[in-house]
């Protein structure tokens, strides 16, 4: 993979629309990546894009996409091979969340939940490897959570998915590597973000933010290719005190 400010490599992230998609995207493009924004809700995603386009012209392509469902990963990807010849950089960071009891989870909500945080991500990666493989190696970055490594009550699909998650990234990671791929998953915990509807205006200074995560992934791209930093744990560093 070139320098990042000198390659103009393209970039992939899912769930963009706003948080830390949106964090992660707009620091791709401040590194002089070229970047697809998706996302479900095609208006958000044609907001984004707008706004990210100002700032960044003709570096950010928006697309419409529903991680769930193949022909929309597949088209998303057509997309950036047909407006930039491929793809470098995949982030897979659309999620969903519903935090109840097992007893009163829906298959719907279940269903919901393990087919974004996790077919989706197998979909998108799966999508990304050859078109990586193609042009010399890529890095695919996996957004999960702490909690796909600490369970607590009323989370159990969300703690399945996570731990589902993490599991398949580490066997990604030992699949790909000796095609020039890399694969990292971070594990962020507490983030101010929109995440199952919160209101990142709402106080909570002492929580994680968006551009702290953003912040790891153009880190861990500036790596030497020798060092992989397989897994990344982030937790704020002044939680209020129990």
């Amino acid at each position: 993979m070139t320098d990042s400010k000198n390659g103009g490599q393209v970039a992939v992230v899912t769930g963009s629309s706003k948080g830390i998609g949106r964090a992660i995207a707009e620091a791709l493009l401040a590194d002089g990546y070229r970047v697809v924004v998706s996302a479900r809700n095609a208006e958000e995603v044609a907001k984004a894009t707008a706004e990210l386009e100002r700032a960044h012209a003709g570096r950010v392509l928006g697309r419409a996409c529903d991680v769930r469902r193949e022909e929309d990963v597949e088209a998303l990807f057509r997309a950036a091979d047909e407006t930039w010849g491929g793809v470098d950089v995949l982030v897979n960071n659309a999620g969903v969340g519903f935090f109840k009891k097992l007893e009163e989870t829906s298959l719907d909500e279940w269903n919901s939940i393990i087919e974004t945080n996790l077919t989706g991500v197998f979909l998108c990666s799966r999508a990304a490897i050859p078109r990586m493989r193609r042009r010399g190696g890529g890095y695919i970055f996996n957004i999960s959570s702490l909690a796909g490594k600490t369970s607590f009550p009323e989370a159990t699909a969300y703690n399945a998915s996570k731990f589902g998650l993490n599991g398949m990234s580490e066997a990604l990671m030992q699949e790909v590597r000796y095609d020039g791929i890399k694969v990292s998953y971070i594990m962020p915990g507490s983030v101010s973000s929109y995440f199952n509807n919160q209101d990142p205006k709402s106080g909570d200074a002492w929580k994680l933010q968006p551009d702290d995560v953003a912040r790891v992934v153009t880190d861990l791209l500036r790596h030497d290719p020798r060092s992989l930093p397989s897994r990344v744990e982030m937790r704020p560093s002044r939680p209020p005190k129990k």
